[in-house]
């Protein structure tokens, strides 16, 4: 028999105060983490198939914008696709453990608040952009993620304003979860569409898929303009390539 829906409320650390963000920013990077945990452990029934948001990896940006040279200097590469997880150095961000390699795949800068960034135009450079950006706002900095870690669109103007106006974005305490595996849905020099798998502290499994765009030479949280599409739940890692750090 499933758990109620009150005490799946109850008991679920995702719906404590200081985590769940006013509805009007649903299209918040917190707001989207939350929907993942919030379906009951086991619960089969998945939110619709990954999708990228109107700037996806089949757009066709200028020139310009993918020839940008990395804002820090790292190797860009003509790789297009991750058929292995690559060979990572994990450590811990907050709670969660993230992939480093500071001299070739990033992250090439660490912020004086600890905010990772600078990450190689590379299929292994949005992987590692995409786990330490969820890192940084799983453990309170979703608010720095917004104002230097989003690609320019309406949909960060309209999380700016409301960070400008002092409305709570998320950026509090959140449940531990880790990196387990990941899918490169599409890549090219200028956009990508990653999903990570996420393992919960009870041994659940959700996923996120997350739009990048390559701007000002590093990769981009490209923020979704309504919330849906992108977030399942899965009971398993067998589509999923497994990488993880602890």
């Amino acid at each position: 028999m499933s758990q109620s829906t009150e005490s799946t409320t109850e008991s679920n650390p995702f719906t404590k105060p200081g985590f769940i963000i006013a509805a009007a920013l649903v299209v918040a990077l917190v707001a989207a983490a939350v929907v993942i945990f919030l379906l009951p452990k086991g619960q089969e029934d998945a939110q619709p198939a990954p999708t990228a948001s109107s700037n996806s990896a089949t757009d066709s940006p200028s020139a310009s914008t993918a020839s940008a040279k990395s804002v820090c200097g790292l190797p860009a590469s003509q790789e297009t696709a991750l058929g292995t997880a690559p060979k990572s150095k994990w450590e811990l961000d907050g709670t969660m453990a993230v992939p480093t390699d500071p001299s070739k795949v990033g992250p090439g800068t660490v912020g004086k608040d600890g905010l990772r960034s600078c990450f190689a135009q590379s299929p292994t450079g949005a992987l590692y952009a995409t786990a330490n950006i969820w890192a940084a706002s799983f453990n309170g900095y979703a608010k720095q993620v917004y104002l230097e870690l989003a690609a320019d669109s309406p949909a960060r103007d309209k999380a700016v304003k409301a960070i400008n106006e002092g409305k709570d974005v998320g950026g509090g305490s959140s449940p531990k979860v880790q990196i387990a595996g990941f899918i490169i849905h599409s890549y090219s020099p200028t956009a990508a569409v990653v999903e990570l798998a996420f393992k919960t502290e009870d041994g659940g499994y959700g996923a996120l898929s997350t739009s990048l765009l390559w701007e000002a030479g590093d990769w981009k949280l490209d923020m979704p303009a309504a919330g849906g599409g992108t977030i399942r739940q899965i009971s398993d890692l067998s589509s999923f390539i497994p990488w993880n750090g602890v």
